[in-house]
């Protein structure tokens, strides 16, 4: 069995907030619209059912980590990139010739104090995380154990 894994995702709560997430009525939702080769190889290639994620506000007043989530479904094509309707439609992308990918999450726990990129940049247990680096603005993004572990803490969970 492969060694569980951990994520940063980003959204913008505007767009998809963490409480969107929790009120899913089949209690998952598709992280599709992802248009990133960088980002698309991480869900194909690493992301495992099981793995861990820290869902990230970005765009937002303050850019924080609000709560964690978990992989409930490993990657398979991102069909909305066929729909000439969908705001993430990509002509190159057809069901005969996939480019995009796609993974099922699930809510998990909402932190007790939401952490903030610039508390996250004051740790430094965390200088070399990618979230924390300028100029990063890959929409998912690897996180080590040590700082699952440490974001965590600072969420008020353990």
């Amino acid at each position: 069995m492969a060694e569980k894994r951990y994520w940063l995702f980003k959204s913008e709560p505007t767009a998809y907030s963490y409480a969107d997430l929790q009120g899913e009525a089949d209690g998952f939702a598709e992280w599709d619209g992802v248009r990133n080769y960088q980002a698309r190889n991480l869900m194909r290639d690493e992301m495992k059912t099981g793995d861990g994620i820290l869902f990230y506000h970005s765009s937002a007043d303050p850019m924080a980590v609000v709560g964690t989530a978990k992989i409930v479904k490993d990657a398979y094509p991102d069909f909305t990139a066929w729909d000439p309707k969908d705001k993430h439609y990509d002509p190159k992308s057809t069901p005969g010739n996939t480019v995009w990918m796609m993974v099922d999450i699930k809510a998990d726990q909402e932190f007790t104090k939401q952490v903030t990129l610039q508390e996250l940049k004051a740790n430094p247990k965390l200088l070399n995380m990618m979230v924390t680096r300028k100029g990063m603005r890959l929409s998912v993004q690897p996180v080590t154990a040590e700082e699952w572990a440490e974001v965590l803490s600072m969420g008020g969970l353990s």
